[in-house]
């Protein structure tokens, strides 16, 4: 009999699992996903309407990617023969994997890193050289540049989901200039950092830097993507690899609307800052927990063994955090995102009657 060669490839995929997205509570206060709240829903709306009112959905959106791309490059200040887009950072790292990997190649990256990416690199057989934090969750720079000799390509989120971290940027640049094969820095929490990498694809053209509208614009839903490379690169990308439309009409008018408002933007980035920080002292109040530095608009704790209870304490009180269980030998981390002072001061309030 004809051995079913799509089923046998259809139960190899089903086995893989795939990225785990969060649960859904329903009207739960939502800090579980990394998603800025503070970024008001009214610039939203302003932003979308306006889109509408400069579309025509019954055409293809000809020449709106191009444009976009000009503001991109106004806003990063990189020539935009530099810059890319794609359907939210994960197409185009999807992209540059099913594309420029393969099972022959070493990926090095960290452990853990984005969700994402590490399941991309099962679905097409990649394999991966991860480098595990250490128990105060900051990664060995010596360690990574001894491995990366082994490495095709080195894939870093700076800074990193779920830990926060993010190397010093002089170690950084040591790794990223040392290193021979493809670069690929991942700056997704990156206005919430201490620095970008972005100016260095001027000089170094195994780099590139990928970033998104998701986070700092608040704009998740939108699914706007873009990256900083060699004008080689993005020439390639965008004319072969890419999509010929991969945005839609509403999120090129919308997302060029947010760029001309990017004050809006770093307003938001900094309350987040000054949040983040306060979060960070007041949990470490707690006995119960190991608190992490962040650089991201998100806090990891470790809760040890008290996260189950902590996590569904928090749901019977409407409040959805990110219940992540095992990283390294810390065994029962929680990770929280930043939102508003009042969302903020609503989580630290149920976490002291929880624990006070």
């Amino acid at each position: 009999m004809k051995r079913n060669w799509f089923d046998e490839k259809r139960k190899r995929f089903s086995a893989l699992g795939g990225y785990q997205k969060p649960d859904i509570h329903q009207d739960a206060l939502k800090l579980d996903s990394n998603e800025n709240y503070v970024i008001s829903k009214q610039f939203q709306n302003d932003i979308i309407l306006s889109g509408r009112k400069n579309s025509d959905v019954r055409e293809y959106p000809l020449g709106g990617v191009e444009r976009l791309i000009q503001m991109i490059s106004k806003f990063v200040n990189i020539p935009s023969s530099m810059i890319g887009v794609g359907n939210g950072s994960d197409q185009i790292l999807d992209l540059i994997l099913s594309n420029f990997a393969s099972k022959q190649t070493r990926i090095l990256t960290s452990k853990p890193t984005f969700g994402f990416f590490e399941e991309r690199c099962k679905l097409y057989s990649i394999p991966l050289m991860a480098i595990p934090f250490l128990d105060n969750m900051k990664l060995d720079i010596t360690e990574f540049l001894k491995q990366s000799k082994n490495a095709d390509i080195l894939y870093l989120d700076s800074p990193n989901n779920p830990t926060g971290f993010q190397f010093s940027k002089n170690d950084l640049q040591k790794l990223v200039e040392s290193f021979e094969g493809l670069v690929i820095i991942d700056e997704a929490y990156g206005e919430f950092g201490d620095y970008s990498l972005a100016k260095r694809v001027k000089t170094q053209e195994n780099l590139i830097v990928v970033q998104t509208l998701s986070k700092s614009f608040g704009l998740a839903g939108l699914r706007l993507g873009y990256f900083i490379a060699n004008k080689n690169f993005a020439e390639t990308f965008m004319n072969i690899l890419q999509y010929p439309y991969p945005l839609s009409t509403i999120t090129i008018e919308s997302a060029i609307l947010a760029l001309e408002k990017s004050n809006i933007m770093k307003n938001a980035t900094s309350q987040i800052k000054a949040e983040r920080k306060r979060v960070i002292e007041t949990l470490r109040k707690y006995d119960t927990f190991e608190v992490f530095d962040s650089k991201a608009n998100f806090v990891l704790f470790d809760a040890h063994g008290a996260y189950k209870r902590v996590y569904s304490a928090l749901i019977e009180q409407s409040i959805s955090i990110r219940k992540l269980g095992k990283i390294g030998n810390h065994e029962g981390c929680l990770r929280v995102t930043i939102g508003t002072k009042e969302m903020n001061s609503k989580f630290l309030l149920a976490i002291r009657d929880l624990l006070g």
